[in-house]
């Protein structure tokens, strides 16, 4: 208990968030570390994502190549790739180690979206005479769009883990405070760092959960309302007619 409340008294100590190596600074680098990453691999994953969905190929490719990069040791990787583009590449080392952790999320979530989609609702839009861009477009992304923000979503809350051990190598963030404290013994530092980095997941989890409930199309989660009330309607009343 005490170690927790030292923890406390350290994050909220004032002189804690000044200077370039104070909390606010960390904090900065990384939310921007996370951010550029999840742009990055979003630009690579996402239209890969829904291309897959779209045609249905490549999705046993897909899933294979997910899965590897998900077996990747974060740590492991980085230190790989920091040797092989050299100690003056370390930025670019870090940053190509976290798209890879964000790519398999963003993926997923890009062709499982389409993937859920009724195959009778895109024969109708066929059936109406809509081209396959418009089809993509009008139809498939804004019905996929709540499996897609989960994938973010997921990525996101990857990255920031992972961009902890980007301290190991000297590039700042919220893991510095734990490098640093472990090194000095100071374990109300370590935990305070820990505290600080589980605190702007859970804030991010929650902003992306909120957007994910957001980006349900409105009539869509209104007929699953409704599905839902039936199915508990007609369970109720096979009870009552076995009873």
């Amino acid at each position: 208990m005490n170690l927790i409340s030292d923890a406390l008294a350290w994050i909220f100590a004032p002189e804690q968030w000044q200077g370039d190596g104070g909390l606010a600074s960390l904090l900065g680098q990384h939310l921007l570390f996370t951010v550029l990453a999840v742009l990055i691999a979003s630009a690579i994953a996402i239209p890969a994502g829904w291309a897959i969905g779209h045609t249905g190929r490549g999705r046993e490719l897909a899933v294979g190549l997910a899965g590897i990069a998900r077996a990747v040791p974060s740590f492991g990787l980085l230190i790989l790739l920091v040797l092989l583009l050299g100690v003056l590449h370390k930025p670019e080392a870090a940053m190509l180690t976290f798209v890879v952790l964000a790519i398999p999320s963003l993926l997923a979530g890009a062709y499982t979206g389409f993937e859920a989609i009724d195959r009778k609702t895109i024969d109708a839009a066929r059936a109406m005479g809509m081209t396959e861009w418009q089809i993509l477009v009008k139809v498939e992304i804004p019905l996929g769009l709540a499996l897609l923000v989960g994938g973010i979503r997921s990525a996101v809350l990857q990255v920031v883990a992972t961009v902890t051990v980007a301290a190991y190598i000297n590039l700042g963030g919220l893991g510095l405070p734990i490098i640093t404290g472990l090194n000095l013994r100071r374990f109300d530092m370590v935990l305070g760092g820990a505290l600080m980095v589980a605190a702007l997941a859970l804030v991010l989890d929650l902003a992306f959960a909120i957007a994910q409930k957001a980006a349900v199309p409105h009539g869509l989660g209104v007929r699953s309302k409704k599905k839902t009330f039936q199915d508990t309607d007609y369970s109720i009343t096979r009870e009552r007619e076995m009873s």
